[in-house]
């Protein structure tokens, strides 16, 4: 299950390099200049779980295959984006083809470093982006009334209920306020609008502050500020160092957990970035273990058994008779199936069980 997230933020700010971090190689181009980056770059990337690990201290597989999550460098946007200045509407439309935005954020000086508004503040770079987004929505919206308008008049039954939440949706934007925030996103015709038109403001951020070495370990005062700011809108923001982050990309686990220590921190900025962006997107893994694979796979919390198991394959489903499950923590207790089902800790399981984040399960269909 792929699903993206899209890293934006103004020119310079460390988007490229964080994202050749976050993908472990080098094919994200960093330089000192605007628009380096003059196409999206694409990449998935390894949900990072230890309790893959666990399970194949047990099970000792041939593979461990861990969950997933595609991320998106877009390209740096600029005071005017909406109205085509930089790299324009193009930038736009790839943002709305992701789910989350995580919005990076330069939060450290350094005068070898240009900032295309010349100085450094987190809180203007935020509402530079997020400006530019409910001013393309708003653009969006217009176009979309204007033939609303004239199917309503022809008695068009789907107009005439989008229409005003439409109009009140485009005053909304029009004072500044992101679509995220609007009173009527449960109406029909609010959900209808932000389906066909992927409204980019309707989207919910992440804010990745990028600081440098001596940022780590106690917040500086961008930091303090962006913190402040996404407390007042319900924000999350994960710290990190991108060039220390891209450093460690070749570093095995020891390496890279002395190098974290030394540093002050407890947990790599970029795995709080994936571990929360998955949280983010409401997903959560099941597990699958056996000699051949231990294999994490991604569903939405909430998932039935059934539809669970259409994730391996769709026959699965169809065919879906029960499911054999164990608890995570029960199949490390008691050392796997064998000692699991021995203490009585395996359950079957049919179509109405909703699957638990961790549950080991095996299906059985027939088709």
């Amino acid at each position: 299950m792929g699903l993206g997230i899209g890293l934006v933020g103004l020119p310079n700010v460390g988007k490229s390099t964080t994202f050749n971090a976050l993908t472990k190689a080098q094919n994200a181009e960093s330089a000192n200049y605007p628009f380096c980056t003059i196409e999206p770059n694409k990449a998935v990337v390894p949900v990072p779980d230890p309790r893959l690990e666990a399970l194949a201290k047990i099970v000792n597989p041939e593979r461990i295959q861990y969950s997933t999550l595609d991320f998106v460098d877009i390209a740096g946007l600029v005071k005017g984006a909406s109205k085509g200045e930089g790299l324009g509407n193009k930038f736009l439309s790839n943002i709305r083809e992701t789910e989350l935005i995580l919005q990076i954020v330069r939060c450290f000086e350094d005068e070898n470093i240009t900032h295309v508004e010349g100085s450094i503040d987190p809180i203007r770079d935020i509402e530079i982006i997020e400006t530019e987004l409910i001013l393309a929505d708003m653009e969006s919206l217009e176009k979309r009334i204007s033939g609303l308008e004239r199917k309503a008049k022809g008695n068009d039954r789907d107009a005439k209920l989008q229409l005003p939440i439409a109009k009140e949706l485009l005053e909304h934007l029009g004072n500044g306020k992101p679509a995220i925030t609007f009173e009527n996103q449960e109406s029909e015709g609010f959900k209808i609008l932000d389906k066909e038109l992927r409204l980019l403001s309707s989207k919910e951020i992440m804010y990745g502050a990028n600081v440098d070495e001596d940022g780590l370990a106690e917040d500086n005062e961008y930091v303090q500020s962006l913190k402040e700011y996404a407390k007042e809108h319900n924000r999350e923001v994960i710290k990190l160092c991108a060039k220390i982050e891209e450093e460690m990309v070749e570093f095995d686990e020891d390496e890279k957990q002395e190098m974290l220590e030394s540093l002050g921190v407890e947990e790599s900025g970029l795995d709080q970035i994936i571990r929360k962006g998955f949280e983010k997107l409401g997903l959560m893994s099941y597990f699958t273990a056996g000699v051949k694979e231990v294999r994490a796979w991604t569903i939405p919390f909430n998932t039935p058994a059934p539809k669970a198991a259409a994730v391996i394959h769709n026959d699965f489903e169809k065919g879906f008779i029960r499911a054999e499950v164990i608890s995570y923590e029960d199949f490390i207790e008691y050392g796997g199936e064998a000692g699991a089902k021995e203490a009585g800790k395996m359950r079957l399981e049919g179509k109405d069980y909703i699957v638990q984040d961790g549950d080991v399960m095996h299906f059985r269909f027939n088709v």
